[in-house]
């Protein structure tokens, strides 16, 4: 009896472990309109935006260039130059990080991140597929109640002429 209850205990385990790392992973490999291989994007940016747009790292909160900037003008994509946020859109939600209530949204790209356990919604650039930061539901409940928490070293300012 004993006996039999161990070996059905191996069976269904041995089983089990044909799971996830044996299967072939089927999610579709997105083209994006500027590709790079990592060489060139290495060479390309500065180490800090390397690090954020093609390895998802974040920046350490409070230290970005763009956490407390309040001048008028666009940011974009520091890997492709792509239009993303509007000043205007732009505001201070003390996260120690730059936040917007809204993007450009064609230029923007949504996906889902588990690096911490659990699903957060992931910002990307459309056109290079660069990570920007994340967005929550935290925004000025007076405009969309979005808050995109956007990494600096993603971005690129261009003042309004």
């Amino acid at each position: 009896m004993v006996k039999n209850q161990i070996l059905l205990f191996i069976t269904l385990f041995m089983i089990s472990c044909n799971g996830v790392s044996q299967e072939k992973r089927n999610k579709e490999v997105k083209i994006y309109a500027v590709e790079k291989t990592d060489q060139e994007w290495k060479e390309k940016l500065p180490k800090l935006s390397y690090m954020v747009l093609r390895k998802a790292a974040t920046e350490y909160p409070f230290t970005g260039k763009y956490n407390n900037h309040k001048v008028k003008g666009t940011y974009n994509c520091a890997g492709c130059n792509t239009l993303l946020y509007k000043s205007e859109n732009k505001y201070d939600s003390k996260c120690g990080w730059p936040s917007f209530d809204r993007a450009v949204e064609s230029n923007i790209e949504y996906d889902v991140d588990y690096k911490l356990g659990y699903a957060r919604t992931e910002l990307k650039c459309n056109k290079c597929g660069g990570h920007l930061g994340h967005i929550f539901n935290d925004g000025p409940k007076e405009t969309t109640g979005k808050r995109h928490c956007i990494n600096s070293a993603a971005l690129n300012f261009f003042p309004n002429e």
